[in-house]
């Protein structure tokens, strides 16, 4: 074994959360979201909001890449990107998404499966707007995830679209949001001796039903 693998296997964390009780579960997943994101923001956990999103292409390989959840409508999780872009080209071919929030500092995560649809342009305009000025600058200059011969034409880009649009930028057509539609939401805590807390809330004829399941 190489010294690496063996410093890779000698790398363990003990749990030590209290025991997680179905009595301690909001019956709504989205009420129990929002109370687990908030102790993630009042703990100071470095971008609580990122999350890992899983697609999959035209020939079921996946990607997962981290975005920012940036609200909850209707019960709906909601995140933006470019319409252009590698992920947007995968749900529009499969809308079927995972989304994975690792708060570990906490012992805890929380994984969402669901299909996504896009907000309504009025949605992506409001939070278009709501951006600072140079994330918005940002979204003229980058063909997000097209080749790029250097940094160097990124800058120029940058440079040439804050130029053209001055102070108050639009928002590009090619820009906008997805509503993530849940069908199943797990929370996991972690627990002495490796046994874990799971929870698994599954939408069923309209209705939350929570599982436990083995760690």
């Amino acid at each position: 074994m190489t010294d690496f693998n063996q410093s890779l296997q000698d790398l363990r964390e003990s749990y030590d959360q209290q025991p997680l009780r179905r009595a301690d579960l909001a019956p709504d997943p989205l009420v129990q979201f929002r109370q687990w994101m908030q102790d993630a923001i009042d703990a100071k956990i470095y971008d609580p909001n990122a999350c890992s999103l899983a697609t999959v292409d035209q020939s079921g390989r996946p990607t997962a890449r981290a975005v920012l959840l940036k609200g909850l409508e209707a019960g709906k999780f909601v995140f933006y990107s470019n319409y252009n872009s590698r992920k947007a080209a995968h749900l529009s071919a499969n809308p079927h998404v995972s989304m994975h929030f690792p708060w570990f500092s906490m012992q805890r995560q929380v994984s969402i499966l669901g299909e996504v649809t896009r907000v309504e342009e009025s949605l992506a305009e409001e939070y278009f707007q709501s951006r600072p000025y140079l994330s918005r600058i940002g979204a003229w200059a980058s063909e997000q995830s097209q080749p790029l011969d250097s940094r160097e034409s990124l800058e120029k880009s940058f440079l040439e679209a804050r130029e053209k649009f001055g102070e108050h930028p639009p928002k590009p057509p090619h820009w906008g949001g997805y509503y993530l539609h849940p069908r199943s939401i797990e929370f996991w805590q972690g627990g002495p001796n490796r046994l874990h807390d799971r929870f698994l809330y599954q939408l069923v004829e309209e209705q939350w039903k929570i599982t436990r399941l083995n760690p």
